[in-house]
């Protein structure tokens, strides 16, 4: 409701005359004038009748804006009465002009019978206004009128498909941007989910082991404590650099990409240094990976490697393996028979992982076989981005 008065204000100020309207009317009526006072005009000249038909063949040309279609019914009848007089042997300058107007103008375009009609029957008007001023049938002059308003017509229609077109193409460029944004907020978003949940889990689990060996280990409790407090800086300068491309009010920030598989190593083994028993292998020749496809590989290796240390009995195996065209990630940990089913396959971890696999034309199962949970990840290579 509140964008209604500004979106008519806009409509308003845009049908406003503007002083190239007000040109384009006197050069017309110039014209008009000159071939009205030419050798090819009648006897009467310039008398004040034809100066006024003249005109109003003409000025109203200045207010196309408002109603293109009335103006070139207006121009035209003015035109034909001229017609009829015998003052004007040549081109109608002012409904000439005024129909290329109505070609050009979307408004006119979507009543495309009502236009056809006016133009139709102004045409006959003309036709028949000079075959009363002129003895035997206008032949020459109708197929003079046909070719000159047929062009203005034509000109004004390529006109306004190719604005169309443009419009079309910024309207889709605009849209695409805009589904860009929504895309680049949810990886944003899986990422924060990716991130703290990796943080809690690491922290919970150093904080138990700090509290059990403060007594009895105080060094191995200090350790602890310096990863809990390493983790907690590393995971809120990563949020804080996620939420600033959100805060950003075209969201077009640059969002430093998260990390990728270049990263595997320290995140094995800080879920190493909290207990978790992980155990890597590598199959086939390690390559250089699209940095999106780079990004949700280690995502879902580092949301796989917290749901085993959450639900899991201490040991979680990851298998990589490149293949020709695709790269295949497995995770799989033991779990205690008494843990539910629903408690390791379910939550927004695994359907983000699925997102992900999914976003990149590949898949992703995570379900619970035997004593075991498994996740598989099948991802198609993509093409690399060039990178400066």
């Amino acid at each position: 409701m509140i964008a209604r008065p500004a979106t008519a204000r806009r409509l308003a100020r845009s049908r406003r005359p503007t002083p190239g309207d007000a040109l384009v009317a006197v050069a017309a009526f110039a014209l008009t004038l000159a071939l009205l006072a030419s050798p090819h005009g009648s006897g009467r000249h310039l008398d004040p009748v034809s100066i006024f038909l003249a005109a109003a063949a003409c000025f109203p040309l200045a207010a196309r804006r408002r109603s293109p279609l009335g103006v070139f019914a207006l121009t035209a009848a003015a035109s034909a009465a001229l017609n009829g007089l015998d003052s004007l042997l040549g081109p109608p300058f002012g409904p000439t002009i005024a129909l290329f107007y109505v070609a050009l103008d979307e408004r006119a375009r979507a009543r495309v019978a009502r236009t056809a009609a006016l133009v139709a029957g102004m045409f006959a008007i003309h036709v028949a206004a000079t075959a009363n001023a002129h003895s035997g049938f206008p032949t020459s002059e109708i197929l003079f009128g046909v070719v000159v308003w047929g062009g203005a017509w034509m000109v004004g229609d390529q006109i306004r498909q190719r604005r169309r077109r443009r419009l079309d193409i910024e309207e889709r460029f605009r849209h695409e941007g805009r589904l860009a944004v929504a895309e680049e907020r949810t990886r944003i978003a899986r990422d924060l989910h990716d991130s703290a949940a990796h943080a809690i889990n690491v922290i919970l689990v150093q904080a138990g082991a700090a509290r059990l060996l403060q007594q009895r280990d105080p060094a191995a409790a200090q350790a602890a404590l310096s990863t809990i407090e390493d983790v907690a800086r590393e995971t809120i300068g990563e949020i804080d650099h996620l939420v600033h491309g959100l805060r950003e009010a075209n969201g077009s920030a640059a969002v430093e990409p998260p990390t990728g598989l270049a990263a595997l190593d320290n995140l094995v083994e800080r879920h190493r240094a909290a207990g978790l028993a992980v155990e890597v292998r590598v199959e086939g020749e390690p390559r250089v990976l699209a940095r999106r496809l780079d990004q949700a590989a280690y995502r879902i290796l580092q949301e796989s490697l917290t749901n085993a240390a959450r639900y899991g009995d201490g040991a979680a195996n990851v298998e990589l393996h490149y293949g020709r065209g695709r790269l295949d990630l497995t995770i799989s940990n033991a779990v205690p028979a008494t843990s539910r089913g629903d408690a390791v396959g379910g939550g927004h971890g695994i359907l983000g992982m699925r997102e992900r696999a999914s976003l990149l034309g590949g898949t992703l199962q995570a379900a619970r076989e035997g004593a075991a949970f498994r996740v598989r990840a099948r991802m198609p290579y993509g093409q690399v981005e060039e990178t400066s």
